[in-house]
């Protein structure tokens, strides 16, 4: 009896990416809701022996023997995250990273990224598809998501510090979950990026009536339901990070911080909820990096995870996200709580959304197929 040993996949242009649907952001929220579900009841696997790691990143030193070796600049990213996500997806993959802030001045996005999607039986190649955006909207999809539990129905303004993709795509998701929304509060570091802002909200959502450029993270927070910090900026002093105080925030308000941040003590303390995206992912990585951990990864989660090893918060004050989708722990209770969400990003979102991705290209025929191989010369 002859066996099929063909194997074909398929390879996904940016272009065929937006075609099969990778920036309907609606379905992308509605994706990652099921992912976090998934990822409460424990039927996920990232890297690392706890099975939560980011993944794999090549660090560079400062001063090498080999001239050719890349120095550690800003942003300077070799990664991989792999991960498995079962449910109806019963797939696995890996992200592959490649970052460099210098890529800006040759007219190029800071990150270039592709992502391999796998059979999960065999491990062959399903998909080879560009994955720029499928991390830029499986990222923003996450505040979208914590908005459409944890934000107050009636909200009406969103304060944005950072105009950039993870700006948009932010936007986009809070759009999605509260189309109510018709403000939003900008402050940007240059000209053309507000302007770029601007001119894309204005295409995208004509409702948003009115769009204020503040001076301040003061003003971006203070009045608003949804404030989102999604800026760039170097790491390790988290004194330089911006700053929210507990001031500045209105009764009610949602905050969703996938970037760098910084909080004082009354933000940090008691009477403010505290959300993870996923609670393992910051417990994976305390262990993998130097102490105190918000000066090496400058997102809020780390600073709580400083926090509880200082003595200064218990770990009972945190809530995981997924735990809220599931049922097992409140949404909002009331329209003054004020709840803050951490937001690392994690491999199994880029699985759950590229295995999407890949079956309505399937379906509608979208992409090159590629041979690997009729038969394998070695096996």
């Amino acid at each position: 009896m002859s066996i099929n040993t063909k194997i074909d996949f398929i390879y996904l242009s940016e272009p065929e990416m937006i075609k099969a649907g990778v920036t309907d952001m609606s379905a992308c929220v509605d994706t990652m809701e099921e992912m976090f579900i998934l990822l409460h009841k424990g039927d996920y696997r990232m890297a690392g022996p706890n099975s939560d790691s980011h993944g794999a990143m090549i660090t560079f030193p400062e001063n090498s023997p080999f001239p050719t070796m890349p120095k550690p600049t800003a942003d300077r990213r070799l990664m991989a995250m792999p991960a498995y996500l079962g449910g109806d997806f019963q797939t696995c993959g890996v992200k592959w990273y490649g970052s460099n802030i210098a890529n800006r001045e040759k007219g190029l996005p800071r990150s270039i990224l592709m992502f391999i999607l796998s059979d999960i039986d065999t491990g062959a190649p399903l998909a080879y598809m560009s994955a720029n955006l499928l991390s830029a909207y499986r990222t923003g999809a996450i505040p979208g998501v914590g908005a459409r539990h944890l934000a107050r129905k009636d909200a009406k303004v969103i304060g944005l510090l950072g105009p950039g993709v993870m700006g948009k795509t932010s936007v986009a998701s809070f759009m999605a979950v509260r189309p109510s929304i018709d403000t939003i509060k900008i402050k940007g570091r240059g000209q053309q990026s507000l302007e770029n802002f601007i001119a894309w909200v204005e295409q995208e959502y004509p409702q948003i009536t009115n769009v204020q450029v503040v001076d301040s993270n003061e003003e971006v927070v203070r009045g608003s339901d949804i404030v989102t910090y999604c800026n760039s900026g170097e790491v390790g002093d988290p004194s330089k990070y911006p700053i929210v105080k507990r001031e500045w925030v209105k009764p009610g308000a949602y905050l969703a911080m996938p970037a760098s941040c910084s909080l004082d003590d009354g933000m940090s303390g008691p009477g403010v909820r505290k959300v993870m995206d996923s609670i393992g992912l910051y417990k994976a990585w305390y262990e993998e990096v130097p102490k105190p951990a918000h000066h090496y990864i400058p997102l809020v989660g780390m600073r709580f995870m400083d926090m509880i090893e200082d003595g200064l918060m218990s770990s009972d004050e945190l809530e995981d996200l997924g735990a809220i989708l599931a049922g097992d722990a409140p949404a909002r209770q009331n329209d003054d709580e004020i709840i803050i969400m951490s937001v690392g990003g994690m491999p199994v979102e880029d699985v759950a959304w590229a295995t999407k991705i890949y079956r309505t290209a399937r379906e509608k025929k979208i992409g090159v197929t590629l041979n690997l191989w009729e038969t394998p010369v070695l096996r």
